[in-house]
């Protein structure tokens, strides 16, 4: 036994000096080049210019396509039944068409689930503004106990244990690794991505289509402050949803209430001159977004005109002074507008309407 292992120990070093020898070179796995696709994104000419994308999250075609899946993936909920799409549809403007969100375990929230478009130019979100960019506001409904009520770790869980994903997120992010904050960015993406800008009302603004008189009239009554003391008529929707976004991106209150049971961006601010202040939302494609108001109280574009111009509870807390300013009659304490010119004003509300938007593949459901 001896001899052998001696007529063996020359081999045996020979091996361990050649598997130590620095002149011998590692072989390195090969890594995947990462190069995501810049997302070109197309801006309508009457929109504003300027936007602001966060530096660590640019628009990448691999990006917003792993965004849309998420929109729509149900697993990001706590019993795999609801996604982000579940509240916000296409056909319906990203809204749901009920009055009060319901979440996955039969619950309303408090307030109505938004439209979503043209979230590109906005900069404080949720009715309250308690969400400060779109990455932060993903998050918010997921982990909601009473909408998807997910925690994020798990959701990371279970999409990283998914054939799909992990190739969605190694060519989004440049790794398989899903973390919550890739989740929450690609969100962001495809919903920066949601660009409405092809209504009738567009195309007018372009030169490109036509009103009729009524349509007309009311846009102007819609766009006009009144100024009774000169004669000049308005129905006051632009001091609030004015602009070419048709959201002047600001908080008010509407006077909907003599009692606050709702304090919306004053709870977040902690100010009371902003209590029961609501964001003034984008009326794009308001006709397929009813009911309307923060709590769906309203379920149709004439009873909101109602409420304006006959309704307002003067005794409101902090009650917008661009609605007490806003008569057409001189000592008039609401809108006082006649039926016919109600009647203008939602005539020209249909005209921000956008088919193209809601029936855009780029927004659809990718699992249908």
């Amino acid at each position: 036994m001896q001899t052998l292992r001696n007529l063996l120990l020359p081999f045996l070093l020979l091996i361990a000096a050649f598997a130590c020898s620095p002149d011998k070179e590692e072989v390195e796995p090969e890594v995947e080049p990462f190069e995501p696709t810049p997302y070109e994104l197309v801006l309508p000419k009457t929109f504003p210019q300027n936007f602001k994308v966060p530096a660590d999250n640019p628009l990448t075609e691999e990006g917003v396509l792993l965004g849309r899946h998420l929109f729509y993936e149900k697993r990001l909920s706590g019993d795999n039944t609801m996604s982000c799409g579940s509240c916000h549809q296409q056909e319906k403007a990203f809204t749901d068409g009920r009055a009060l969100a319901v979440g996955i375990d039969g619950v309303a929230h408090r307030r109505s689930a938004m439209s979503l478009s043209n979230l590109l130019w906005f900069f404080l979100f949720n009715w309250d503004g308690s969400a400060l960019s779109l990455e932060d506001q993903a998050r918010i409904p997921i982990e909601s106990e009473i909408e998807m009520h997910q925690s994020l770790a798990e959701a990371v869980k279970e999409l990283q244990a998914t054939g799909l994903y992990p190739p969605l997120f190694r060519k989004a992010f440049g790794s398989d690794t899903i973390t919550e904050e890739r989740i929450l960015k690609a969100i962001a993406q495809f919903e920066r991505t949601l660009i409405s800008a092809d209504s009738r009302y567009d195309r007018y603004l372009l030169d490109e289509g036509t009103f009729t008189e009524d349509e007309l009239e009311g846009m102007k009554l819609f766009m006009t402050h009144p100024e009774p003391g000169i004669g000049l008529r308005g129905g006051n929707c632009g001091d609030c949803h004015g602009g070419v976004l048709l959201s002047m991106r600001t908080f008010h209150n509407n006077g909907l209430d003599e009692v606050l049971t709702d304090l919306g961006y004053g709870a977040v601010t902690g100010r009371e001159v902003d209590k029961g202040k609501f964001k003034a939302p984008s009326l794009r494609n308001i006709a397929l977004t009813a009911p309307y108001m923060h709590d769906g109280r309203f379920q149709t574009l004439e009873e909101v005109l109602d409420h304006y111009n006959e309704h307002i509870k003067e005794n409101s807390p902090h009650l917008s002074p661009l609605i007490t300013e806003a008569t057409n009659e001189v000592g008039g304490k609401t809108l006082l507008l006649t039926e016919e010119e109600k009647r203008k004003i939602v005539t020209f509300l249909h005209t921000l309407t956008d088919s193209t938007f809601i029936t855009d593949k780029r927004f659809s459901d990718p699992f249908k």
